[in-house]
């Protein structure tokens, strides 16, 4: 196949991308750094900054003194450029929360859902209710957002027209972003996996910061993970790759809510321990209201209830075992244990959780991986939204809203 060879357009995009991204993760930065990071000539820094500093793309943020010349001055990207929303479609309910280029966290509305399988419109109808309500508590217009990023429960097809397939919440090829449109949302929308919303957020600002080969975990009422090599994530044929939790942990096991039969999610998922403890405790209802509140009362019961304690020895060895096919699959630097219940279990059980993981972990490969918390806490799913249309910002090198990035609306 004969490949398109590059223009001088394509290579001044290609500066402008490397140059913003450095200055995004990296800044503030004097234009002689920015050249020794980029390996750009001081020409091309010059010329390249000089644009996004007329486009409004790019501040001066002080000085810094240099050895025996003019101080240098620092160049950041400008947080009030705009502004991006990130949504994360839960199970339980949707938060959505607003940001300016600096990630800055404006304002956050949360929405709960009254069953774990919504009807795709009334979401639509929570997102645009919310929408409005969220932009005006920061006093912030729609024509300031580069645009908004969703991270949703399923598999999310990419393409000229974006489709989510949720098994689990009963969603089969939705439109979300159609959806979305058709309740009066014009700016560009993002869509993604939540979990890897939530890798994204923990890759550029959190526990996986840094590392080449990791896969970022996320255990809720469901379990998803992320998993990065070589510093790009992994998606697959269909962009479906990363369902770790609908890979099988025991043959013949119990129903999973997908269907499939000793699923992981099955033993791991919030709704899947719970309801182990259930018929553990003869089919009594757990004390609390909601997942997370009878989580909380399960693991606060091991001290006193031989009960709640076998469940839960139980689970961290389902989630040892489960992690350790993460290991032996995939070889990572380092594994981040995220989502509500995955920062449940870590907080309380970390050491037990990395020992049952070497149990069934092949010993070199184990010694070769750390296992560490999330740093982001509950919301870095919304967060990771968010960062999709800043990505978006990034990869072009310009404002989304002129040039929208696949599969942008």
């Amino acid at each position: 196949m004969e490949q398109r060879r590059a223009t001088v357009r394509d290579l001044r995009r290609r500066n402008r991308s490397t140059l913003l991204s450095t200055l995004f993760f990296d800044g503030p930065l004097s234009r002689h750094e920015l050249g020794g990071r980029t390996g750009l000539s001081a020409a091309t820094v010059s010329n390249v900054v000089g644009e996004m500093i007329d486009d409004g793309l790019v501040i001066e943020a002080g000085q810094v003194e240099s050895d025996g010349g003019r101080p240098r001055v620092l160049l950041r990207v400008d947080p009030t450029y705009g502004h991006v929303v990130g949504i994360d479609v839960g199970e339980t309910g949707v938060t959505m929360e607003l940001f300016d280029l600096a990630m800055t966290r404006l304002a956050q509305v949360d929405r709960p859902l009254a069953t774990p399988q919504p009807d795709v419109a009334l979401v639509g109808e929570i997102i645009a209710a919310g929408f409005g309500t969220l932009l005006a508590s920061a006093g912030v217009a729609e024509s300031s957002l580069l645009g908004v990023g969703i991270g949703v429960p399923g598999t999310v097809e990419q393409g000229a027209t974006v489709r989510v397939h949720a098994q689990t919440i009963g969603w089969d090829g939705v439109a979300l972003p159609d959806l979305l449109r058709a309740n009066g949302i014009t700016v560009p929308v993002f869509v993604e996996n939540g979990a890897k919303t939530q890798g994204q957020a923990e890759m550029w600002f959190g526990a996986g910061r840094g590392a080449r080969h990791a896969v970022i975990a996320l255990i809720g009422s469901g379990i998803g993970a992320t998993v990065v090599t070589d510093g790009t994530t992994y998606r697959g044929a269909t962009s479906s790759a990363g369902e770790w939790g609908h890979t099988t942990l025991s043959y013949g096991g119990r129903v999973c809510r997908c269907g499939a039969l000793g699923c992981l999610e099955a033993y791991v998922g919030a709704e899947g321990i719970l309801d182990r403890f259930r018929k553990a405790r003869g089919g009594r209802a757990i004390p609390r209201v909601d997942e997370q509140s009878q989580l909380d009362f399960l693991l606060a019961s091991t001290e006193r209830s031989e009960t709640a304690a076998a469940v839960v020895a139980e689970t961290v060895g389902y989630l040892g075992a489960g992690i350790a096919n993460l290991v032996n699959l995939f070889n990572p630097e380092r594994i981040v244990l995220g989502g509500w219940a995955g920062m449940a279990l870590g907080s309380r059980l970390l050491p037990e959780i990395r020992t049952a993981t070497a149990a069934h972990a092949l010993r070199h490969a184990y010694e070769q991986t750390s296992i560490v918390l999330c740093e982001l806490g509950p919301d870095a799913v919304a967060v990771g939204a968010a960062t999709l249309p800043v990505e978006a910002l990034l990869s072009l090198g310009s404002d989304p809203r002129i040039r929208p990035k696949t599969p942008a609306l």
